[in-house]
């Protein structure tokens, strides 16, 4: 059960992110939002890794083209996942978007019983679809018929991207073989040095203006980072220990501190299909922990 705490750590700093990432997207390209995610985290990420050393013995890790293979395509992948859901910042229907692509969760489910032998109980899967629907109603299904196909591709290509990131990341700290606390650690810190690296290089390349624009939110732009490295630090570890599916339907009660954030900082209310949501996500997590 020690996956918990960790996933619970991570939607509370998931749900900060978003909040900041909103905030910056009215001034900031999308990829230079997703670069703000990655610009601080590399050198937080080494840190962490040095500390768990120095209190705690492991074997340092054996890396296989398979281990590069499985960090590359995650990378991306995220990258990819990040992108489309700024994008959904400066959509019409932002609210049906982001409730497509928290679709993550049941997209997740599906890929690892069909690929990665992730298979789940009756229960678990009772709560995954309880959590999935519960996201769908706060997104407002009564919107369906007005919502926009670039919102509807955008939605569900970000859930999709979320899902692999998560899957392939399960996959590399295990090949690791290590305290799950260090093989979270190694892949949380290949994925940030190969993301920080690749979207560097496309920013310098296509985007100079962009480096500038973050140069001038210092504050924006650490907090952004700080907040993924923790929330991040947060699923990969508990992703180490349980499957993607639970992990990410317990997950979902970053909508909970989302609308927090929402009512004290942009001065959102929440309306009766929010608290009816609220009180599905609960149930959902209630029936995955008891899975």
């Amino acid at each position: 059960m020690l996956w918990i705490p960790f996933t619970i750590f991570a939607a509370f700093m998931q749900a900060w992110r978003n909040a900041f990432q909103k905030k910056l997207s009215q001034d900031v390209s999308s990829v230079g939002v997703t670069l703000a995610r990655f610009l601080y985290a590399g050198p937080l990420a080494v840190i962490y890794l040095i500390f768990l050393y120095q209190f705690g013995s492991a074997d340092m890790p054996v890396f296989t083209p398979t281990y590069g293979l499985l960090i590359l395509l995650a990378s991306l992948a995220q990258i990819a996942a990040t992108v489309l859901m700024v994008m959904l910042f400066r959509l019409r229907n932002y609210a049906m978007g982001v409730g497509l692509a928290k679709s993550e969760a049941v997209i997740a489910a599906i890929l690892g019983a069909l690929f990665f032998s992730a298979l789940l109980t009756p229960l678990a899967w009772l709560g995954v679809f309880i959590g999935g629907l519960a996201i769908w109603l706060m997104a407002n299904p009564a919107h369906l018929k007005s919502i926009s196909l670039p919102t509807l591709v955008t939605g569900l290509g970000s859930g999709l991207c979320f899902a692999l990131t998560t899957l392939w990341v399960r996959e590399a700290s295990l090949m690791l073989g290590l305290p799950f606390l260090h093989s979270a650690a190694w892949v949380l810190l290949s994925v940030i040095l190969l993301q920080t690296l690749l979207l560097l290089v496309w920013v310098v390349l296509r985007e100079p203006a962009t480096l500038a624009q973050l140069w001038r939110r210092p504050q924006l732009t650490m907090a952004i980072s700080l907040c993924s490295f923790l929330g991040s630090l947060g699923w990969f570890t508990a992703m180490s220990l349980e499957t993607v599916a639970l992990v990410k339907t317990l997950g979902q009660i970053e909508i909970l501190f989302t609308l927090i954030i929402s009512a004290r900082w942009f001065r959102e209310s929440l309306s009766r299909r929010d608290l009816i949501g609220l009180g599905l996500i609960v149930v959902g997590a209630v029936c995955v922990i008891l899975a």
